[in-house]
């Protein structure tokens, strides 16, 4: 695994890593304070050193920020493996009835193209993927149709 710092973001780059520009994107975890950037980092970290995710990054800022986590957005293996990671290590906030939340996964071609706030509007959502109450993954005939639909 390689880190870069480069440009306001520390980068964790595997070393067998084949994002493909037109399907990349990322899930992300929102930070906040020195302890929240030092625990992003360490997320980052073994997500990519454990063969979760081929890359990572997270914001160089003191007082709150964004990590993200990149996958291409047809690999259902990934996306499996970063949203138990994302669920196992309290990335993601639940509602008072323990539901999840419906997070967004965000490609970069969004990002690219100034999609923030309001005109950003989610290609792929938890809920594409797994019920959110019981946490058990949708079929995966009507994953694949949805990640397929992203890029076509």
């Amino acid at each position: 695994m390689k880190r870069i710092d480069q440009s306001g973001w520390r980068y964790f780059v595997g070393n067998d890593s084949e994002l493909d520009n037109n399907k990349c994107g990322k899930w992300m975890y929102f930070f906040k304070g020195p302890e929240g950037k030092q625990h992003a980092e360490e997320l980052c970290r073994q997500a990519v050193e454990g063969g979760i995710v081929p890359e990572a990054k997270r914001a160089d800022s003191e007082d709150e920020g964004v990590a993200c986590f990149y996958l291409n957005c047809d690999d259902l293996a990934t996306h499996k493996k970063i949203i138990k990671f994302f669920i196992d290590h309290g990335m993601i906030r639940r509602t008072k009835a323990g539901k999840l939340y419906d997070i967004s996964f965000k490609l970069d071609r969004q990002t690219q193209t100034g999609l923030y706030g309001e005109s950003f509007s989610p290609v792929i959502k938890l809920s594409d993927l797994m019920d959110l109450y019981s946490e058990e993954w949708l079929p995966e005939h009507e994953i694949y149709s949805k990640l397929v639909q992203v890029y076509s």
